[in-house]
């Protein structure tokens, strides 16, 4: 029984995406038509292309076309033939662009989330239950500094600090020799050697706030009269906080956490450019800055459906941990 509501919930939840999408795709659209300029005003203002040219090209990539048109085209094509169109900067398709990024974006994103979150919440948990002890203010401390720091200056900061110490695996993922090399014992030592510093940058800020967060809901369960009940009855230390405490606490930071998938797109922007890195943050960047309006248009739509499908997950697991929500 309770499988079949999950399911029904989870279509309903589904189908409900699809206008969402469909609006949040016109908004997105008219924000980049808002734009000033277009594509076409760097061709305009070199004079290696004549006005015919210039013409050419425009009606080519679709643009001499009124906007609601070319809006009506793309969209018409990714709903019947998944087909996102082609970026205006390389004329490739932009699947394949995105789809270049997509697996590092990825790795490198939901690698620096599973760190964050099995640092951040015992650190939470140990800082609340000993929040007057020196390692718990010590950590608090660092917490503050950590929320303080933008990623890419601990970016920078971790960058120098290799470099003073004579290292020279900063920038990128790989050295220049082992970016095309098969994948070898060699090659992954040389990932993970690149791959520590952006981790321990980008995760640096997310270990900082989900710790405050983990510690502040922990306190607030710990003065529930349920945990002074517990503790009356006699039960264990370890199953008051497992059972009881930690189980409470962790609901917020559940619902939290279907807000952080969207970041594997434009959380890293500032950083993966700092870092050389071939995530999809930079090619946001680019888009928006060249005015490549379908692959803009693409990467904010993928950013939204992400968004969307990490609050079904999250609501889902906040569902399967907590026995008193239900699917509704």
């Amino acid at each position: 029984m309770l499988c079949c509501h999950m399911l029904n919930y989870t279509l309903r939840r589904i189908l409900g995406m699809i206008p969402t999408l469909l609006v949040i795709s016109v908004l997105c659209f008219l924000v980049i038509k808002l734009q000033p300029g277009s594509f076409i005003d760097q061709y305009l203002e070199d004079p290696r292309f004549s006005k015919e040219t210039v013409a050419n090209i425009t009606r080519q990539l679709g643009l001499d076309q009124p906007a609601w048109k070319q809006y009506l085209n793309w969209i018409t094509g990714v709903v019947t033939r998944l087909d996102f169109g082609y970026s205006f900067a390389s004329g490739a398709p932009v699947t394949s662009i995105i789809g270049e990024r997509l697996g590092w974006t990825v790795f490198i994103a939901a690698l620096t989330l599973a760190l964050t979150w099995l640092i951040a919440v015992p650190l939470g948990i140990y800082t609340a239950f000993n929040r007057y002890g020196i390692p718990a203010q010590i950590a608090n401390f660092l917490g503050y500094v950590g929320l303080a720091i933008p990623d890419f200056l601990a970016a920078l900061l971790l960058v120098v600090l290799v470099r003073q110490l004579g290292g020279t695996n900063v920038g990128g993922l790989f050295r220049p020799d082992m970016i095309d090399a098969p994948w070898s014992f060699a090659k992954v030592l040389d990932l993970l050697a690149h791959l520590w510093i952006p981790v321990l940058a980008v995760g640096l800020e997310g270990v900082a706030g989900l710790m405050r967060q983990m510690r502040a809901s922990t306190l607030d369960v710990l003065s529930q009269d349920y945990i002074r009940t517990a503790k009356a009855k006699g039960l264990p230390q370890g199953r008051v906080i497992w059972k009881h405490a930690v189980r409470n606490a962790i609901n917020p930071l559940i619902s939290l956490a279907g807000l952080s998938l969207p970041t594997l797109i434009s959380g890293t922007i500032i950083i993966s450019i700092v870092m050389s890195l071939p995530t999809i943050g930079p090619l946001l960047y680019d888009s928006l800055l060249n005015k490549d309006q379908y692959t803009a248009m693409t990467l904010l739509m993928l950013s939204a459906f992400l968004l969307l499908i990490g609050n079904l997950l999250s609501d889902l697991a906040l569902a399967w941990a907590d026995p008193r929500v239900r699917y509704s």
